[in-house]
């Protein structure tokens, strides 16, 4: 492992007087489940955005697989790209909101086939075979039929879990997946989550659920008020945390 999959150099963002990331550094690597914790507006959510291209930087840079994110350098200056270039780019991510944003009048099946066979092209055929086989990943193999509006909200997250993966990313970000859910539909999601994990795949995961973070993820991260305060093995920064900040946190969650 020589080089990490993400690579984040001082980013900064302001909203008008607020500033929502200060000055974060941050590698993710190949294959790392990767957990941010911290009270809401600490920037976790503007972070995994401006990863997926939602919102722009003001300063520093993000890589991703060794490439500049939404910019480019020519001629010794830093251009943007257009918006089909970052399109490309944001086709290395999926992303999974709070809010499952699925297409209402779609069914489950059609929901997963939208992106690959609109967005890139592939073969309808191909692409029904592969979100059946991705529906039984997500464990609703019997809902291919379903339209949103017959499904739990966490089977809905699943499927929302299942789109993502149908356009084949090489790194999952995950916003608060579960906090939209009823305390019983956490738990599925969550399941469908860790086996994501132990297959491999390379996450970001802005979470409450901190036994999730602590059985799962390799990494935590805890930001405050737009910087990371804290990152570590996720037994050391859960169990016995060095900063006065994130023992505090910790102490009001727990």
């Amino acid at each position: 492992m020589t080089k990490p999959l993400v690579a984040i150099r001082s980013a900064s963002r302001a909203f008008g007087e607020f500033q929502a990331l200060k000055n974060v550094s941050l590698d993710v690597w190949p294959g790392e489940v990767l957990c941010l914790i911290g009270a809401s507006g600490s920037g976790k959510t503007t972070l995994l955005r401006c990863i997926n291209q939602l919102t722009v930087i003001d300063s520093g840079g993000i890589w991703l697989d060794g490439e500049m994110l939404g910019v480019r350098e020519e001629g010794g200056k830093l251009r943007r790209l257009s918006e089909r270039e970052i399109a490309r780019q944001r086709l290395k991510t999926g992303m999974v909101f709070q809010r499952f944003n699925l297409f209402p009048h779609k069914t489950a099946l059609e929901n997963i086939t939208e992106g690959p066979v609109q967005v890139q092209g592939r073969d309808p055929g191909e692409a029904r075979a592969e979100a059946i086989e991705l529906l039984r990943r997500v464990r609703l193999a019997t809902k291919a039929d379903s339209y949103p509006s017959q499904l739990s909200g966490g089977q809905q997250q699943r499927v929302a879990i299942a789109r993502a993966l149908a356009m084949k990313p090489m790194l999952m970000l995950f916003d608060e997946p579960t906090s939209a859910l009823d305390p019983e539909l956490v738990g599925e999601v969550l399941a469908v989550m860790k086996e994501l994990a132990e297959s491999g795949m390379t996450m970001m995961v802005v979470t409450h659920e901190l036994g999730f973070a602590r059985e799962v993820a390799d990494r935590v991260v805890y930001m405050d008020h737009g910087a990371i305060v804290e990152s570590g093995r996720a037994a050391d920064v859960l169990g016995a945390p060095c900063e006065a900040r994130t023992q505090a946190f910790l102490a009001a969650v727990i």
